[in-house]
């Protein structure tokens, strides 16, 4: 009798690899990683701005950027940057389970509070709607497909943000050691393709 292995089937294993080759990246490998990247996003978002303001469009000015967790590039310097720079700063928050995130102001006094996966959210706030959304990226293919932890939550609460219209701009985040042959990961129907993937060695397929 055969049995049929399916990509849900295949993910467990891939993200564990995933993790565990993000867990072996040498610590003077993360720091200048994450100097990188924080770097081209601020110079992008900068040119973006910029740009829009030239073509009278609206300006990006609200960014949904990540709490880092163990492994993951820390963005924090650049989004106090950004907050200094008088560009709202929101992080995610987990309202219900298996539904969308909401996204909170932060800034760097914020109070702050672990929520109910052991991140670190903003305790209040209005919500607020993102014009750039900083997505964490565990694993991606080249065309800026998304593997995450297998919670659903970033691929619910971007097809929300699609759904109610408002115009944004989505970039992964990830280290190199993320990156997917297409073969690999093939996308499910609730998946949500990023605009671009940002890892130290640059731009996935490309700059938005």
């Amino acid at each position: 009798m055969s049995i049929r292995t399916t990509q849900e089937d295949n993910a467990v294993p891939l993200r564990k690899r995933l993790r565990e080759l993000r867990s072996a990246l040498p610590e003077d490998q993360r720091r200048r990683g994450g100097l990188l990247m924080r770097g081209r996003l601020f110079t992008w978002l900068a040119m973006a701005r910029d740009a829009a303001l030239k073509a009278q469009r609206p300006v990006p000015s609200v960014v949904a950027a990540f709490w880092p967790m163990q492994d993951e590039p820390d963005l924090r310097p650049l989004l106090e940057q950004w907050v200094e720079a008088g560009i709202t700063v929101a992080l995610p928050a987990v309202r219900e389970r298996n539904q969308p995130l909401e996204f909170r102001p932060w800034t760097p006094d914020a109070p702050m509070a672990e929520g109910p996966y052991g991140i670190q959210e903003p305790l209040a706030g209005a919500v607020v709607s993102p014009d750039l959304v900083l997505v964490p990226t565990l694993g991606y293919t080249p065309l800026a497909d998304r593997v995450g932890y297998g919670g659903g939550y970033y691929d619910r609460t971007l097809a929300a943000l699609k759904a109610a219209g408002h115009p944004h701009t989505t970039i992964g985040v990830a280290w190199s050691c993320g990156r997917l042959d297409p073969l690999e990961h093939v996308p499910q129907p609730h998946d949500v393709r990023l605009d671009a993937v940002l890892t130290p060695d640059g731009w996935l397929p490309k700059a938005p």
